[in-house]
Formats: structure tokens, C-alpha cells, sequence
């Protein structure tokens, strides 16, 4: 089902007073109450009247696509209703080989099939009388057809079917006269030999463009009479915003929980205020905002909501983490956008939802660290609250200002792990397995940095094996002099070869406190591993070696030299050329991530990253984001 609304072949078309017309035709049906609905679901194209004809103004077909003749020389308002025209034809359900004349489906060895036997071209004109007669009764546009044909056949007042009979008798042969888009003996329906035939057994399966057109005259009933009796139209919004919260609450249990917290707001003027277009998520106030100017439907509200509750839900704010915010916002759409597809929540808007089948089962820190290395395509995507803005307002608070209170966070947390732990028990519907495990891993706490380090120098740095000797200690026993006792001692290696390079960022984004934090815990850890020296670099613009120290000496002896630029390229050279530094031993690198995006290490290395920022780049070594 198309979603774009608009194309345009050539940017010079912009002055060309024929395009200009077709434009403003396009306005008056974008700020009408039912067709402004609908014509976001279908595909605008112009075209030259040599692939047209010089007298067919417009045709459309049943994939919701219309074709405009350039050269056609109309008004906008004869515009608007030569695009109503071809848009009614899809919402009519005039391309359905069911509502055809002749219909049958027959059982031919157990096999069924459609058949319909009508004539095209009286099935097309007796639509665009019908359309034409509708089109004249509810004033829209200027019409371009001759209206003494409508009252003679009875327009609107009378279906299709009857229609079509009619003009079967008065017409056995050659019928001289239009009533459409299009010449005469020229169809405005494309396709219509092969007509479309819905499977009732597949609830997806559809006519979209008859279900939306049924909505939104259902919707603009329900404004005119609010409207007329005085009251305030924003409780159509509000009624709808309810009515999906309960669904999630009687229906969708992993959301209900979410559903049951989050305050859903219709404010033009709070989205004003945030440059929402179509939705956004405050998670510190817990309220979403929805712009009622986008239109939702009552199965596109389903999907939007669902879509915020899950950013809140999983702490997408909380696990950006120094990434670009809306790099890493488009990430997270990404992700979510297609679990709410595979889940079959409510329905994809036409406009903001960002879906790419190529990151199918792939997580948000995933997507960011392919997405991030092309940003100039990136960053131009929109997603529901606009182009180059994200979604997610706000961060984490806590419920009331006492010690030990509970954070909005911690709320979120519990709300979605007690929904997925209600709805899998009551076989409530299909959850991925990678929204699922995303939520199991909520209930698990990060594994600290520093026991992550500690890791990493077990995995670099294993234990010295010790070995038993008889041989006698060098100091005299009083008791019993002359009997030797086995004791442990260590292994004989080189000194220099138990060691690890360490790189210093002290360039002028780096506080003293952070570096000294750092080369701390890793002083702490040199020592617990019995290392007896590591190699020091500190680099700024320029690489200054420090020399093999002791775990003591890195600890708090250590004086920063440097306090310049950041590149730490020279510093990593440094130690992989130099003659007396292993080659088989690991390097740390101490930064706080405003480097050069193309540091290269040719051996087993890892970063030490205050939490908050990131690396320009994917690093092939282990990542530790460090606090105090």
C-alpha cells in the first residue's frame, strides 16, 4: 500500500503554473476533513500527455497510485476533484472483482477460482457515474463532467450494479460520452482485467483504502456534531487516546502495564512547543504527546503508543550512553518499528515510521554502530516527532523527593517485565525474541566496569603458576635446622615480559580527577594480578613515554605531562614500535572519546570511556565505560 503522497519529476517544476495548479489542488484536498485522511495512503505522479493521451487528465489503479496529466489545462479546483475521482475509486472498492458485475467463484476440482464477466469499459463508466454523482453531492471542487448525464442515470442515489444495467440497455454498442477522468473510450481505471480479489480468510488481506475512507467520514461525523452542539472537538482525540490505552490493558498485557501510567495528550500546543509532527514521549513526566493535525486512526494510535511505551520501557534514554541522541534515536526506531510489525500492533502510519528490513533481528547499539557511518544519509530520516529530532523527551526522576525513592525508570523496568511475565503465561500473542530478551536483560544489573576489567587482565594476565621446592630456605629454622620444608615459589620469567602498555589521554577535554580514576583502578589491578610493570604513554598532540613503572608508581606518583590537542596515534605508534615493549602484550587506552575517527591498533587492545561519552568509531577491542 503506497505511503508516499507526492513526486515530482523535475525540480524546475516548481514554477511551472500548470504544476502549480495541480499543487494547489492537492492543498484544498489536504485540508478537506475526509479526502485530507485519505490521500495520504495513495501516490500522486504527473506525467506528459503523451503518455496519457491529450484529452485523459487522470488515471488511477488499484495499488492506490493516481497519474496526472501535466499538460492538462485545469484549475485547482477542477484539480481537487479529478484527484477525489481517481482516489474514490479504491476507497469504492471499484477495482474488487467481488462487487463486479458477473461475479462467481467456482470449484473446479477441488480447486476454486474467480470469475467475472463484464464489460470493462461499461463497469469503468458506470463507476465514474457514481463517483461524479457522489462528488456533486458533497459540493467538492469544480466538476469536470457534463452533470445532465448524472441525472439521468441517478448518480449516487443509485449503486454501481444498477448503473452498469442501465447502461447495458441504453447502450448496447458504442457509448460516445465520458463521465471520468479520462477521454472517451478511454478507461481512468488501470487494470481492471485483472480486478483485485480479497482473501476473507487472512484478516490482513484487505481493501486499506475502503477502511480508511469508512474512518475518516466516521471521524469527520463525529467533529461536525461536537463542533455543532458547542463543545469541545479535542474529545474525539481524547476518547480514541482511551479506547487504545484499554486495548493494551484488555487485550496486549506486556504494554498494559505502561499503558495504565503514561498520560496521552492531543495539545497543538505543547507539540508546537517541542516540534512534535506526529508523536513524542516525555519520559521524566510520563506523557506522550500526539499531534491530532497528523491524523491518526484508531489502529495508527495503537502502533504510535506502543511505539513510546517501548522507548520508556526498555530506558532508550538511559542506554544512549554518549551516542549521538538522534543517530541513536533512529536506532532504536528501527528496532521497535519492527517488532511492532511482527507483533501486528494497530497499523504503520504513513509518515515517520522508520522501517528497514535489513536490520531485522539486530539490536539498537547494533544498528547505531552501522547507521553512524553514514551520516549524511542518516541524519536526514524522519522519524515520528520530525526530521533530525528524536522522539524521547526528557530523562530519568524519581517518585517524590525522599531517600530511596523509586525512579520513573525503575518503574518502567517492572511495568514491562511483570507484562511479559503475564502475557507469556496466558499465551496473550507473539513476542520476538529479541524484544524479549531486551526485556529479560532489564531485570539483570549491568556487570560493573571495573569487575569487566578485572576480566579482561584475568583473561591477559593469567596466574603465576608456583611451583613446590625442597631446596633449603636461605634462613635458618630455630627449631629444626637440619630438616628441609617444601614452600611455594615463582616461576622464573623475564621481567619485562608480564607487562601491558597504557595510553594516556591528557589532552585538555580529560579532567585530572578522571584520568586519575582510571590509572587507579588499573594500578589496582597490576598489582592484584602480580604485574611488575606497565609501559606509560601520555599523549596529547604529541606522544611523551613515561617509561616502565610500578603498579605504586602509576597509583599516585605519576605527574600528567601534555594538556594539548587529542590525537593518539603517535602514543599507540610509540609502544607498537618500540624495541624494548613486547609485541605479544595487550595496550590500554585512557580517553574520553574526542579522538581521531581512525585510530588503528595492531594488537590485543581495549579502552577505558568515562560513562556519557563514546568512541568516533567501532572499536575491535573491549570497551570500558568507567565512573566514579
Amino acid at each position: 500500500m503506497p505511503v508516499n503522497t507526492w513526486s515530482k519529476k523535475k525540480e524546475k517544476n516548481k514554477t511551472d503554473p500548470k504544476i502549480a495548479a495541480i499543487e494547489k489542488g492537492r492543498a484544498i484536498l489536504l485540508k478537506h476533513p475526509i479526502f485530507g485522511r485519505v490521500l495520504r495512503y495513495h501516490h500522486i505522479e504527473i506525467l506528459k500527455k503523451d503518455r496519457l493521451g491529450k484529452e485523459t487528465s487522470a488515471i488511477s489503479d488499484s495499488d492506490g497510485n493516481i497519474y496526472l496529466n501535466k499538460d492538462s489545462d485545469l484549475t485547482p479546483a477542477e484539480w481537487a476533484y479529478t484527484i477525489a475521482h481517481c482516489m474514490l475509486h479504491n476507497a469504492f472498492g471499484h477495482f474488487d472483482g467481488e462487487k463486479m458485475p458477473g461475479y462467481e467463484k467456482k470449484t473446479d476440482d477441488g480447486k476454486s477460482h474467480h470469475v467475472v464477466s463484464c464489460d470493462p469499459d461499461l463497469w469503468n463508466l458506470a463507476c465514474d457515474i457514481y463517483v461524479s454523482g457522489f462528488l456533486n453531492d458533497i459540493k467538492l471542487g469544480n466538476p469536470t463532467c457534463d452533470p445532465g448525464v448524472l441525472e439521468s442515470f441517478g448518480g449516487a442515489n443509485s449503486d454501481e450494479l444498477k448503473i452498469y444495467e442501465q447502461l447495458r440497455e441504453k447502450f448496447p454498442g458504442d457509448v460516445k460520452f465520458t463521465c471520468g477522468t479520462a477521454a472517451v473510450h478511454t478507461r481512468d481505471m488501470k487494470g481492471l482485467e485483472k480486478p483485485v480479489f480479497y482473501d476473507k480468510d487472512y484478516p490482513h488481506d484487505i481493501n486499506y483504502y475502503e477502511i480508511e475512507f469508512a474512518e475518516a467520514i466516521a471521524y469527520s461525523v463525529s467533529w461536525a456534531v461536537l463542533k455543532a452542539g458547542g463543545n469541545d472537538t479535542s474529545k474525539i482525540y481524547t476518547s480514541r487516546a482511551k479506547q487504545a490505552a484499554e486495548w493494551f490493558l484488555n487485550h496486549f498485557p506486556l504494554l498494559g502495564g505502561l499503558a495504565s501510567c503514561f498520560e496521552v495528550t492531543y495539545s497543538k500546543e505543547e507539540c508546537n512547543k517541542y516540534n512534535i509532527e506526529v508523536a513524542a514521549v516525555d519520559v521524566s513526566e510520563a506523557v506522550i504527546y500526539v499531534n491530532p493535525d497528523a491524523g491518526l486512526n484508531g489502529k495508527e494510535l495503537r502502533f504510535v503508543l506502543a511505539h513510546e511505551f517501548l522507548h520508556a520501557g526498555l530506558c532508550h534514554h538511559e542506554r544512549r550512553q554518549g551516542r549521538e541522541p538522534f543517530l541513536w534515536n533512529v536506532a532504536c526506531d528501527f528496532v521497535i518499528n519492527g517488532w511492532l510489525m511482527e507483533m501486528d500492533i494497530g497499523q504503520m502510519p504513513y509518515k515517520g515510521c522508520l522501517y528497514d528490513e535489513q536490520f531485522k533481528g539486530c539490536s539498537a547499539e547494533e544498528i547505531y554502530d552501522r547507521i553512524v557511518s553514514d551520516l549524511k544519509k542518516y541524519s536526514k530520516l524522519a522519524g515520528f516527532r520530525g526530521a533530525g529530532i528524536g522522539d524521547i523527551i526528557g530523562g530519568n526522576v524519581s517518585f517524590g523527593k525522599e531517600d530511596g525513592a523509586a525512579s520513573l525508570d525503575d518503574f518502567y523496568r517492572s511495568a514491562l517485565q511483570n507484562g511479559l511475565e503475564y502475557h507469556k503465561n496466558n499465551g496473550r500473542g507473539l513476542i520476538p525474541a529479541g524484544l524479549e530478551e531486551e526485556i529479560r536483560a532489564l531485570a539483570m544489573p549491568p556487570i560493573p566496569w571495573n569487575a569487566k576489567l578485572a576480566d579482561w587482565f584475568d583473561v591477559n594476565f593469567r596466574p603465576l603458576e608456583k611451583r613446590r621446592s625442597y631446596v633449603r630456605p636461605s634462613r635458618r629454622q630455630g627449631a629444626t635446622p637440619d630438616i628441609p620444608r617444601p614452600r611455594c615459589v615463582r616461576a622464573d620469567i623475564p621481567e619485562y615480559s608480564r607487562t601491558f602498555g597504557v595510553v594516556v589521554d591528557t589532552s585538555g577535554s580529560m579532567s585530572a580527577k578522571l584520568i586519575g580514576y582510571a590509572l587507579g583502578a588499573i594500578a589496582s589491578y597490576s598489582a592484584a594480578r602480580e604485574v611488575p610493570y606497565a609501559r606509560v604513554v601520555f599523549c596529547d598532540a604529541s606522544a611523551y613515554d613515561a617509561g616502565y613503572m610500578a603498579p605504586d608508581d602509576i597509583a599516585g606518583k605519576v605527574m600528567v605531562m601534555g594538556r594539548g590537542g587529542t590525537v593518539l596515534q603517535p602514543g599507540v605508534d610509540m609502544l607498537q614500535t618500540a624495541k624494548d615493549f613486547p609485541k605479544d602484550v595487550p595496550i590500554l587506552i585512557i580517553t574520553d572519546g574526542y579522538i581521531e575517527d581512525d585510530l588503528k591498533v595492531k594488537r590485543e587492545h581495549a579502552f577505558l570511556v568515562p560513562q556519557g561519552r563514546r568512541l568516533p568509531f567501532r572499536s575491535k577491542g573491549e570497551v570500558f565505560y568507567f565512573g566514579e
